[in-house]
């Protein structure tokens, strides 16, 4: 079977030795028996795999000691709701920096749990740049402050770290483990599986230990980092599968040469793929170049009419899932970690082609 380049924003590709070991070890894990899926989350075979993969996800980011590392259900869609409710009281102010539809939808959501202030949005531009470091209106005293350095949809990302006194928060759903990053700039990190670590379902949490304190009661026992940390993300029946193939992405990424290595790669494969849009009349980006996301790359075709048949040419090439979102149309290549660069060769040759043909 020929597998085809998959450039799907998420669930996203998956590196193909991942998944041949996976289906090598589908019916029978290391000579047990029965497949990972079917064991006993309490079983030490499934305590071992998840001891392993919090230790590779440590490696990786060089995680220190007094942060916390938990494995929980919900994508990252359920910690717009968790992090206010374990970091922050009714009556505290949370800033909130919005550059795109994931950080809008945490605003919304976080004016539930706590006052939730704008403390800088860049939807007049419709979320094509980010806010400069100096313009942000950040609250003294806030409990937190809350941004997503890497928009998933519209394919704007921070060239930054905001400087805050309050526990910075960040969604990093969409840029995880695709460059080295320092850990200890942020109070929380969350990040929805589903891209750059493994399946659907699983979203990894790394806080930082002191901030364990802040939990408040009731905190639903699902989204309590508290209740997680202490009990190793098993207080419930944890993804165990997801958990199983997200520690071999983090053992494929060692043997990729870690963060250093893979950043390597992320940062050739965008720079080619963005210097085909721009040396091209055919084919625009929107997003300013000081903000563009090496993760996702967005790109409308100068005769908007030739959408479909772009779509459907490429597919036919064996180039999936490009259609950007419904709610910004156009195309999008979401290159991530597993996305080879002879993926992103390809489409940077059909493109070509396809102008020549349609231009």
């Amino acid at each position: 079977m020929t597998r085809k380049f998959n450039f799907c924003a998420g669930p996203a590709a998956l590196p193909a030795e991942v998944l041949e070991q996976a289906q090598a070890e589908m019916l029978d894990w290391q000579g047990r028996g029965l497949s990972v899926m079917e064991m006993s989350h309490r079983s030490a075979e499934i305590v071992g795999i998840a001891e392993e993969a919090e230790q590779d996800l440590r490696d990786l980011l060089a995680i220190p000691d007094d942060y916390a590392v938990l494995f929980m259900q919900g994508g990252g869609h359920a910690h717009f709701s968790a992090v206010p409710l374990n970091l922050a009281q009714p009556e505290d102010t949370a800033d909130y920096i919005v550059t795109g539809s994931w950080s809008k939808k945490a605003l919304a959501e976080g004016k539930g749990f706590v006052k939730a202030q704008v403390a800088a949005s860049t939807e007049d531009t419709r979320f094509t740049t980010v806010p400069d470091a100096k313009s942000l209106r950040l609250s003294s005293g806030a409990a937190y402050v809350h941004y997503c350095p890497n928009e998933t949809i519209h394919g704007v990302a921070f060239p930054y770290i905001p400087e805050t006194d309050a526990p910075l928060v960040a969604d990093y759903s969409s840029a995880i483990l695709s460059e080295p990053l320092d850990v200890t700039r942020f109070g929380v990190i969350y990040a929805g599986a589903q891209k750059n670590i493994g399946p659907a379902g699983l979203s990894v949490v790394i806080v930082r230990k002191d901030l364990l304190e802040r939990a408040r009661q009731p905190v639903p026992s699902i989204l309590n980092y508290t209740l997680m940390a202490e009990n190793g993300s098993m207080y419930n029946t944890p993804p165990t599968y997801s958990w199983y193939l997200a520690g071999l992405v983090f053992k494929w990424l060692k043997r990729q040469g870690g963060l250093e290595g893979i950043a390597e790669v992320n940062r050739r494969k965008a720079a080619k793929l963005y210097g085909a849009i721009d040396q091209s009349d055919f084919y625009a980006n929107p997003v300013d170049p000081a903000c563009r996301s090496i993760m996702n790359v967005p790109f409308t075709l100068a005769d908007s009419a030739l959408e479909k048949v772009f779509l459907a040419e490429s597919e036919e090439a064996g180039l999936l899932n490009l259609k950007g979102h419904r709610s910004v149309g156009g195309m999008r290549a979401s290159i991530y970690n597993a996305v080879p660069e002879a993926a992103v060769d390809a489409l940077i040759d059909f493109m070509a082609d396809f102008e020549k043909r349609h231009g």
